[in-house]
């Protein structure tokens, strides 16, 4: 029973090629084409939710602009996999630590090498937070570089539990229908329809938070090099 309920998840096909992860591209196909002079209702809704989450980064990323654009990519390649991956017979790449993995990990670590390379003090600094005792200085220091060791591997993880959590859910019930009578066929299918709608909304809330996190870890990396300012040829 387990290993059906698994096989859902399983990247391998019958005839032992991994096609699946082709699924992780297939959405472009159905990205709306801007070469239009007049853009479809797709385009606009596209074109909407780039936009929103552009001014959501920019609150975020005030001065360092420049970033805006990979995270909000970032953002519509989780979120279209997502949604893919509701749809019967599609591999849910994104629920699987390969795919969460390769995402966060780079991202992390260039986000550190940069800081590490390009802002030495503040990176020592945020180590210790603002008014913490000098007994306590060591164990904080400890404290803060574990929690920024395990950040790509929370980022994964939450992603790819909170996707698998809800299709093991739908799975379940989908076996279970097999042998049941009419009526519990009927009430079963309504709790499934909910369950859909359900996943729909983790599957947009999940690529939100994933992005939005990224902002917030690459907003203290940058945090200390927007603060310095050239000093005007007035005050000199």
């Amino acid at each position: 029973m387990m290993t059906n309920l698994f096989s859902t998840f399983d990247p391998a096909n019958k005839i032992n090629i991994s096609l699946n992860w082709m699924s992780s591209l297939l959405w472009m196909i159905m990205m709306p084409p801007t070469y239009w002079i007049i853009h479809s209702r797709n385009s606009l809704v596209f074109f909407k939710i780039m936009k929103t989450m552009n001014n959501e980064f920019k609150m975020i990323l005030s001065k360092n602009k420049e970033i805006n654009l990979m995270l909000v990519t970032i953002f519509m390649f989780i979120l279209m996999n997502n949604l893919m991956g509701i749809m019967p017979y599609v591999f849910t790449s994104s629920s699987h630590l390969t795919f969460t993995l390769t995402m966060a990990l780079p991202l992390w670590m260039s986000m550190m090498i940069f800081g590490w390379i390009n802002n030495t003090e503040h990176m020592l600094s945020h180590m210790i937070p603002t008014g913490t005792p000098s007994v306590l200085m060591p164990f904080m220091v400890c404290i803060e570089t574990i929690s920024n060791m395990i950040r790509p591997g929370s980022l994964a993880v939450r992603l790819t539990a909170n996707m698998i959590a809800g299709h093991l859910l739908m799975s379940l019930m989908g076996n279970n229908m097999m042998n049941a009578s009419k009526y519990i066929i009927l009430s079963m299918m309504l709790v499934q329809m909910m369950l859909m709608t359900f996943e729909m909304a983790v599957s947009m809330i999940q690529a939100y938070v994933f992005s939005v996190l990224s902002t917030l870890y690459s907003s203290e990396v940058y945090y200390e090099n927007t603060s310095k300012s050239p000093i005007p040829p007035s005050s000199r």
